[in-house]
């Protein structure tokens, strides 16, 4: 999600190797990659000839240098298609849209932060996806496309799809004695989670703590609603859930603080924590499934594992869901470019070329047969975050909804309000009710 705190969307960034470009080469001429090409005339494309298509996107240095590759490898594919590559940081990316939507002079194909869906879609810059021939949709089941769609619409596309995890240090779990109970174990509540971030931070002998302090953590914190039957968002763009379950989360969390069993505010400089600081000081961390990626990179002594969420006892049914980062084709996208553009999101969601260079730190691809591919060449971190996301893909999920217009800055006050609480001692029940109507009335002010 947003550029923030607990922030899903600026992921990481991977340094995996990049595609044998003989290899590449010869992929391309068996038609692996390139199967839309644009041809002229029965003829080889030349410069004058090409299409120019805009691809914006965010991340940092590794990821520009990664996605560069891949772009610049379907470029050599199809002779047809210059890719204008504009890349930024993610605050940088959304300063830069808001500035070129008021222009009206956004890139064919753009990256769209979480809050944002709802409010591009609102203000038309969507173009719809499944007629364009050059964009095969044939390895996507009808309930899949259901999943993407935007108000019955397939105007946005899936570049990755991530979900919440406890991450956790088997090294630590190992040397420790400690084992982290797995889903179907039955013993894997919130409740009895928590009692073990306890006991272990009493019990283990290299001063360990169990956890980061992460309440602002949107991802675990949808999870945690979606169990007691709520939601974020609901389908006609309001908050999904209670004061009730807010307060009970935060509840949960100042349980863990109180008893010393989560890093300090100040240890983790703040109520999000800093994971080059945690890192090695706890035995698990709430985060993206992604997020390994990069994370292990930050403490390579140390092997790390996941485990899908806790389970409120009661759990509804349908409660686990899927993530995903989105990208689309800009509404007013000249005729002439349309079918360029779709050439290069085919391959974007359906080559495995594509991730085998980018890397996976925007998550599982969402093609089923791409993240099946993936495995083969996958790193073990990557492999383990395929793990999780395949297993939560298989399960029934409930219908999940985007952030409405107008509830850009949740988190920021997700995060105030947990400032409130541990600094300020505020009384939960009355910071929770406060969040729930400063981001009530800025979603109000949006209408």
């Amino acid at each position: 999600m947003g550029g923030a705190i607990g922030s899903a969307e600026p992921g990481g960034n991977t340094t995996m190797g990049k595609t044998d470009r003989r290899g590449f080469l010869k992929l391309t001429a068996a038609g692996a990659i390139g199967a839309a090409s644009l041809t002229f005339g029965g003829r080889a494309a030349t410069a004058q000839d090409q299409v120019t298509i805009r691809y914006g996107w965010w991340g940092g240095t590794e990821r520009q240098q990664s996605y560069t590759a891949a772009l610049e490898e379907f470029e050599a594919a199809n002779p047809g298609i210059k890719i204008e590559k504009e890349f930024a940081d993610y605050d940088a990316f959304q300063e830069r849209m808001t500035t070129q939507m008021a222009a009206g002079d956004v890139p064919e194909i753009f990256w769209i932060a979480s809050p944002q869906v709802l409010t591009y879609e609102k203000a038309g810059l969507y173009r719809q996806l499944d007629d364009i021939p050059t964009l095969d949709l044939s390895d996507f089941t009808e309930e899949i496309l259901e999943t993407i769609r935007i108000n019955g619409t397939l105007n946005t596309m899936p570049n990755g799809v991530f979900v919440p995890v406890i991450r956790y240090n088997e090294t630590f779990a190992q040397e420790d004695g400690v084992e982290i109970p797995t889903e179907d174990s039955g013993n894997w509540t919130w409740e009895s989670f928590q009692q073990l971030l306890i006991d272990y931070t009493n019990d283990n002998a290299n001063g360990r703590v169990g956890s980061t302090y992460n309440p602002t953590h949107d991802l675990t914190f949808e999870a945690y609603l979606r169990q007691r039957g709520e939601q974020l968002w609901t389908e006609d763009g309001q908050i999904g859930f209670t004061v009730d379950s807010l307060a009970e989360w935060f509840n949960w969390w100042e349980t863990l603080r109180e008893a010393g069993a989560t890093l300090s505010v100040s240890e983790q400089e703040g109520v999000s924590p800093d994971w080059q600081l945690a890192g090695d000081k706890v035995l698990v961390n709430f985060n993206n499934s992604n997020h390994i990626i990069d994370d292990a990179k930050a403490f390579p002594d140390y092997t790390f594992k996941m485990r899908a969420m806790p389970v409120s006892e009661g759990a509804v049914e349908g409660h686990k869901y899927l993530y995903y980062p989105r990208m689309a084709i800009y509404q007013k996208i000249a005729e002439d470019k349309v079918e360029a553009a779709g050439s290069v999101v085919n391959y974007i969601i359906n080559d495995a070329s594509f991730v085998r260079t980018t890397g996976l730190t925007m998550g599982a691809p969402i093609n089923p047969r791409v993240r099946q591919e993936a495995v083969e060449f996958a790193s073990d971190d990557e492999k383990e975050m395929l793990r999780i996301v395949e297993a939560d893909a298989a399960a029934q999920r409930n219908p999940r909804y985007e952030a409405p217009a107008g509830s850009n800055n949740w988190r920021t006050v997700m995060v105030r309000t947990a400032e409130e609480i541990t600094l300020g001692g505020a009384d939960i029940r009355e910071a929770s009710q406060r969040m729930i109507d400063e981001v009530a009335a800025e979603i109000e002010r949006a209408r």
